[in-house]
């Protein structure tokens, strides 16, 4: 590797970080091969080409509620700052967590490197006041929703919108197949998606299973699949839940292939939501919080809409419930509404090939990298 090649500098603290990083990271390999790209992250980035530092995006356990978090990223960043220190960093790309990632931006700009944000900080959801903060610790954000990018440059930050890496890896499926196992012949064909969390996990775990044994009471042939991010997570939601019954399977890594199979998902709110969208599949987002929570986040939140396809469409395509910490009836309800009504299901697959139609034509891993190849040369 020549001595003058640039170092990318790639951070993530959440599996789903892990997930958009590697495919940025892979075409960057491909555009950039003598470059070095080191990262602080997870596998996927690991093995589409990056030198793996640190594991730091196995669980998705960073954030700032606990003290002892606060003190695993400090000093995660102090190492980072270490690392920096002695490689010059002509580009850190910090992989959406904002709350961890802030503080490497900040030490990073300090040491002279030009930042790339790979996923937009919410701002346009909650807290539009951290726009400052971003101004101040970016030189671009590589957006993945469509809308984003027109918000932040109505702001003052450069941002550019490079597609969403789940509504456009075309060779998803296949690599997911080599887990999938057929499950047991029904109809509701229900997938349960618990999050990629131990602790949306230990939240909505029970909730979850209650919506099915309400699908399964109505209708007994329900053939379920629980589709666990890692083994860890399918571990933990059957520590959380006890007997998943004998209709019900668990597996792990398969969304795709499960995504095609069911008739209604049942997901913990997150970037899941987008793989059932992309399978045009009618779905119900739940996170259940505590009370004093939900109410924190009714005012925090600036959006009519929580889940991804619903804020997508500008209007609620599916049922959500997020957060929500009052009694699971409601749910129980939509569950049972879409369970039974087959036309309307066929009705929200439709809306939601209109939502993948925005994403059309964009390639996130080739777009990212090409931002990133063209401010580390700037």
């Amino acid at each position: 590797m020549p001595a003058s090649a640039p170092v990318i500098l790639f951070t993530a603290f959440e599996p789903s970080g892990d997930a958009h990083a590697a495919v940025v990271i892979a075409a960057l390999r491909r555009l950039q091969p003598s470059w070095r790209i080191v990262a602080w992250g997870g596998a996927r980035m690991e093995a589409a080409g990056a030198e793996l530092i640190a594991r730091t995006a196995d669980d998705g356990t960073m954030g700032i509620p606990a003290l002892s978090k606060v003190i695993a990223i400090s000093r995660i960043a102090a190492d980072i700052d270490r690392f920096a220190m002695a490689n010059q960093v002509a580009v850190h790309v910090p992989v959406d967590s904002p709350a961890a990632n802030f503080p490497m931006c900040k030490r990073m700009k300090r040491r002279g490197a030009r930042i790339v944000h790979l996923v937009a900080p919410q701002i346009w959801a909650w807290g539009p006041w951290r726009i400052r903060k971003l101004r101040r610790l970016t030189d671009h954000v590589l957006c993945l929703l469509p809308f984003e990018e027109k918000w932040f440059r109505e702001r003052g930050v450069q941002a550019t919108f490079i597609g969403h890496p789940v509504m456009s890896e075309q060779d998803q499926q296949g690599d997911q197949c080599v887990g999938w196992k057929e499950p047991i012949a029904g109809s509701p064909r229900v997938l349960l998606l618990p999050g990629s969390r131990s602790i949306e996990v230990d939240r909505n775990g029970e909730l979850l299973m209650e919506l099915l044994r309400a699908v399964s009471g109505k209708f007994p042939q329900t053939s379920a699949v629980v589709c666990a991010a890692s083994p860890n997570i399918a571990q933990r939601f059957r520590e959380r839940v006890g007997d998943l019954g004998p209709r019900t399977s668990i597996m792990t890594g398969v969304i795709a292939p499960a995504a095609a199979w069911c008739d209604l998902a049942l997901a913990v709110s997150g970037t899941v939501s987008l793989d059932i969208t992309r399978a045009r599949k009618p779905m119900i987002g739940v996170y259940r919080t505590g009370r004093i929570a939900g109410i924190g986040a009714s005012v925090m939140l600036r959006t009519p809409h929580r889940l991804l396809p619903n804020i997508l469409a500008g209007r609620r395509l599916v049922p959500e419930f997020v957060p929500w910490s009052g009694s699971s009836q409601p749910i129980i309800q939509e569950a049972l509404r879409l369970a039974s009504d087959a036309s309307l299901r066929a009705d929200i697959s439709r809306a939601l090939q209109r939502v993948c139609e925005t994403f059309a034509g964009h390639d996130p891993g080739r777009e990212g990298a090409a931002v990133i190849v063209r401010i580390a040369c700037g």
